[in-house]
């Protein structure tokens, strides 16, 4: 049977116990039609990269699945009439994964190190250039010619 992975996004103001009830009752449907679902992970209350549906927050949850593509389908089609889930994505995979997902992943994060080992401020001169010298503050002092520029114009040739 096919592999999938699906993540569907639940409005914040949803406990997280009707989370969990939608996505047993995703993968109920799923296990009735000939699939079953190896895990599920829920990933919390997040803020999201723009606003759905007037909502800044929302609930994610991961579902791992194997089963026909008619039983996909169907959960699909049963997301898209709930009016608490905002977005959902099911991706077609060649095997599923094992352990915790990248998002629940902590070690990732621990690897980097502290972010204080890393320059902040002010760069030191590189040392290939020239000061810039005085900029002009405003657009207007940059398009007026400087006064010795005049003098020089103004004397005949």
């Amino acid at each position: 049977m096919p592999l999938y992975e699906t993540v569907f996004v639940v409005r914040q103001d949803v406990a997280q116990t009707q989370v969990e009830a939608l996505g047993t009752q995703f993968s109920d449907l799923i296990a009735t039609m000939g699939g079953q679902v190896p895990k599920k992970e829920y990933w919390g209350l997040r803020q999201l990269a723009f606003r759905m549906k007037k909502n800044r927050k929302a609930h994610y949850m991961l579902m791992n699945i194997d089963s026909p593509a008619d039983a996909v389908k169907e959960m699909e089609r049963t997301m898209s009439i709930n009016e608490d889930i905002l977005r959902y994505l099911t991706v077609r995979v060649e095997e599923l994964e094992a352990g915790p997902s990248a998002m629940m992943r902590k070690s990732d994060r621990e690897e980097r190190g502290d972010r204080g080992d890393r320059r902040r401020g002010d760069r030191e001169p590189r040392g290939d250039r020239e000061p810039r010298g005085e900029r002009p503050r405003f657009a207007r002092d940059a398009a007026a010619p400087a006064p010795e520029a005049e003098a020089e114009a103004g004397e005949p040739a």
